[in-house]
């Protein structure tokens, strides 16, 4: 089961876990911080060589949790053109174009082995979908995207892989393709999730910043900095707030705390 509650409270932390939280100060050392960096696209390669297709479930909550993926057609049938940006292996992606048959989809992943993937799996069409390796922080999308073109972008467990200093120039390379008037649709990890309690000491890079045993890394937004990120690059806010689920797995009466923010940022 899970609970779920959304708003624009962060989560409050146990005494115990913000004494954990506080005691954990030191940083990886610069010199691997670069050396992660450079490596970050071997990293998620190799993360999709071990766990091939199997590591994500597919998001069949996707036009649960986002309306707009109906609600910003004019008319019943409209075809709408949409860019995953950070396809993975396509969880999203495929369960989204079999639930939606007037959907053209451009989408995009820095891994090469991902993409792979994704132009391997049965209901790849290339009369429904355009699918091409990128790195959203330095490959212009306007090489394989028309400017002004997509009517909805999503952004779901992307930012959060890329540095903190760079996730500006993902949003200014989206900003390019979307249509005015058209939103962004993002997801992602929220300050004090589970997962950001979880990291053992010796993983932090920055602020809310931390790596994984596996070499990829992880970044845990408030409602703040997303905020500011996206009005820099001249989006309008429409939706930025947390969302609050408790899993509980009850055959070992374990109650986890999960925290995404979800938010909704259009281009004018």
């Amino acid at each position: 089961g899970a609970l779920q509650k959304k708003g624009h409270r962060a989560r409050i932390l146990s005494p115990e876990e913000a004494e954990r939280l506080a005691k954990d100060r030191v940083l990886v050392s610069e010199f691997k911080q670069l050396k992660l960096e450079k490596e970050a696209q071997k990293n998620w390669d190799l993360f999709y060589k071990r766990n091939s297709t199997n590591f994500f479930k597919d998001r069949h909550w996707t036009t649960r949790e986002f309306q707009e993926l109906k609600a910003c057609r004019e008319f019943a049938d409209q075809k709408l053109t949409i860019l995953e940006a950070g396809c993975g292996v396509g969880n999203c992606l495929f369960p989204l174009l079999e639930e939606d048959l007037n959907i053209f989809a451009y989408a995009c992943d820095f891994s090469p082995r991902a993409v792979e993937y994704v132009k391997k799996n049965a209901l790849y069409s290339t009369e429904r979908c355009k699918v091409f390796q990128c790195d959203l922080t330095k490959d212009d999308l306007l090489e394989n995207i028309p400017a002004d073109s997509v009517d909805v972008v999503t952004l779901i467990f992307v930012l959060s892989a890329i540095h903190p200093d760079k996730m500006h120039l993902v949003l200014k390379n989206i900003y390019k393709v979307l249509k005015p008037g058209k939103c962004v649709l993002f997801r992602d990890y929220g300050l004090y999730d589970h997962a950001m309690l979880r990291f053992k000491s010796g993983s932090k890079l920055g602020e809310n910043f931390y790596v994984r045993q596996d070499g990829t890394r992880s970044y845990f937004f408030t409602e703040e900095f997303l905020s500011q990120l996206f009005k820099a690059e001249g989006y309008e806010q429409v939706v930025n707030e947390y969302v609050q689920r408790e899993t509980v797995n009850r055959k070992e009466d374990l109650r986890v705390p999960r925290v995404f923010l979800q938010s909704k940022f259009q281009k004018p």
